[in-house]
């Protein structure tokens, strides 16, 4: 096997590690707070010069808390934070006195040290610890502003070291960012907003509680957070909520609504997260008039007043005699309009108000349609966990069957497999199969090349039995290029899915430029699948895009694109993602039975 501890390299030392390590909202939060304050501490460390290994060892803890499947407070409060891989009694100590206190003292005393700006710089694509250290020493830099200003200027190219290729990229990283900073991704949003529902429920005063807004209707990414709770006693929830230890600054507080700002996981801009307190018998009415966009509300109140009704977050009411009649659940809310209930994805005036009055509204994929999970990684390539690990975890979840999809050779930074070492995986995963009820599927995420040839030879890829392609280089090729290389791919017969299909990084990486409905008309016409990628950094493709292909009659797969086994857990914001794309069961390939899956693929290689 061709796994880390078998080569004998040091994953924390390995640059491999890096393409998906990134907390979602999946795993505990206190695991990616604290794992977020870890990284912090090894850029500040690194910039200052330290000593490497205390900056790897910084980094080795933040790979083994994003990895942890159990909440790290629960770990502590058994005194077994030694027990974590790369956590010693240093880092233990630092992970306690947070639990306990909010605070790491060795972070503060940095952030004293160095100005704060550099950390903002560091989230520039582009900038690493040394950049920004030679940038702080040769131009001062020490904030985006004065980093854009010697960007735009051209003053960055009088630092040793630093290329017009370099200021070129960084120039792109201040655009993605400033886009970024104005909306977080709804993976990080969630965290965030489960954390605050969680410590709201343990009030005790909760009769129902849920997130709100476009969070709520599953948007990639979110602008602020609405909360919803329905209680007797406003008062005590309003204080924990003002109260939680997240907040940074309270913007108002009244006697049944608040709003908070607090620290939100991945970016440096804080949070908006409004709080509203409504009484148990109005609480269907809120959560309707909270969640719809704008636009539907608009929509549903145009209902209404056809119907002499009027709505509001209270409830609906006759204008005749001014009674409520319905407020209590958003069934009843849509019922008094003459519509069936609408899910929470849909309700953004795109088509559902006529459906659901011609009684057309799809049934939408859910996650009990699911049968498995087909991108997935070990440590064969840039996956952190054995192949037998992943089967298991996989296993344990109910799943029928689960792939097996390392990079390919290309993907030399993803530790991609040469053709000797896939043919030594698919052995080792025929041998595995016994022991286990699952359908072990022998994949690749075979990278697309700059012409659209694949990366392995026809008759390797011929013994697999799901292929996934991939574009992971040249993402700056002409959009005419672009198209041309993708759909050659889509004709190769070995081919089944197109995964990430535009290569966005959500706040980070633009999508590369590509004619999408020649991309769909390609996949309909060689039968092939198209993915919508499950991790929080992707979502690609995106809702839209996957409506239009579900719309041109192409196939949809739905994967989590998994590097560590907490990740499985994404499949939720996929799911989401489908629905928001009004993408029902039948359309997607991995709700179909192992067998009729695989028929399909080898009907490819016919």
């Amino acid at each position: 096997m061709r796994g880390f501890a078998e080569t004998g390299r040091s994953r924390a030392s390995d640059p491999r590690v890096d393409l998906h390590a990134a907390p979602g909202y999946h795993g505990g939060v206190k695991n990616a707070e604290i794992a977020r304050l870890f990284g912090e501490i090894a850029q500040l460390l690194e910039i200052k010069g330290e000593n490497v290994f205390r900056v790897r060892a910084y980094e080795r803890a933040v790979q083994s808390l994003e990895g942890l499947a159990e909440d790290v407070a629960r770990v502590a409060a058994r005194g077994e934070l030694s027990s974590i891989p790369g956590i010693g009694k240093g880092l233990a100590a630092h992970i306690t006195e947070y639990l306990e206190t909010g605070r790491i003292a060795e972070l503060e005393a940095l952030r004293a040290e160095l100005p704060r700006g550099l950390l903002e710089v560091l989230a520039v694509r582009g900038v690493g610890p040394r950049t920004a250290k030679l940038l702080h020493e040769h131009l001062g830099v020490d904030s985006v502003e004065r980093l854009e200003q010697a960007a735009v200027s051209g003053d960055i190219l009088r630092v040793p070291g630093i290329r017009a290729r370099t200021r070129a990229n960084i120039l792109a990283g201040l655009r993605t960012l400033r886009a970024g900073q104005e909306r977080l991704p709804l993976g990080l949003a969630l965290a965030r907003a489960e954390e605050i529902v969680e410590a709201l429920r343990a009030t005790g005063e909760v009769t129902a509680i849920e997130v709100a807004g476009s969070a709520r209707r599953r948007r990639d990414t979110v602008g602020d957070l609405d909360i919803l709770v329905a209680c007797r006693d406003p008062g005590r929830v309003i204080e924990r909520f003002v109260g939680l230890p997240a907040v940074t600054t309270v913007l108002a507080r009244g006697d049944t609504k608040a709003s908070i700002e607090c620290r939100a996981e991945g970016r440096a801009a804080p949070i908006q997260v409004d709080l509203r307190v409504v009484a148990p018998g109005a609480y269907g009415a809120a959560l309707q008039y909270f969640t719809g966009s704008k636009d539907h509300n608009v929509r549903l109140r145009e209902l209404a007043q056809k119907k002499g009704l009027k709505i509001s977050e209270y409830g609906v009411f006759s204008e005749r005699t001014g009674k409520r009649v319905a407020s209590a659940t958003e069934a009843a809310v849509y019922e008094a309009v003459g519509l069936p209930w609408i899910p929470p994805e849909l309700r953004e005036n795109s088509g559902e108000i006529e459906a659901a009055l011609a009684g057309r509204l799809p049934d939408l994929v859910g996650a009990e349609h699911i049968r498995g999970d087909l991108h997935a990684h070990t440590d064969w390539s840039d996956g952190r966990q054995p192949l037998e690990r992943l089967v298991a975890e996989a296993e344990a979840r109910g799943y029928e069957y689960i792939i097996v999809s390392d990079h390919s050779r290309s993907s030399t930074v993803a530790g991609g497999l040469t053709p000797e070492e896939l043919r030594e995986q698919i052995t080792r995963i025929r041998a595995l199969q016994p022991k286990h009820r699952i359908r072990i599927l022998a994949g690749s995420e075979c990278d697309i090349l700059a012409d659209g040839r694949m990366d392995f030879p026809d008759d390797l890829l011929a013994e697999l039995d799901v292929v996934l392609a991939a574009v992971h280089s040249r993402f700056r090729q002409p959009r005419a290029e672009m198209t041309a290389r993708i759909v050659r791919a889509l004709a190769h017969p070995c081919v089944d899915i197109l995964v990430h299909p535009t290569g966005r990084l959500i706040g980070e990486r633009d999508p590369y430029d590509v004619d999408l409905d020649q991309v769909f008309a390609a996949a309909r016409e060689h039968d092939k699948a198209v993915e919508i990628n499950a991790s929080w950094q992707r979502l690609d493709l995106k809702d839209t895009h996957a409506r239009r292909a579900a719309e041109l009659g192409v196939r949809i797969a739905i994967s989590t694109d998994t590097h560590d086994l907490p990740q499985l857990d994404g499949m939720a914001l996929g799911i989401a993602t489908a629905r928001r794309a009004w993408i029902t069961p039948a359309q997607v390939v991995n709700t179909l039975p192992h067998k009729r899956l695989l028929a399909w693929t080898r009907g490819h290689r016919r």
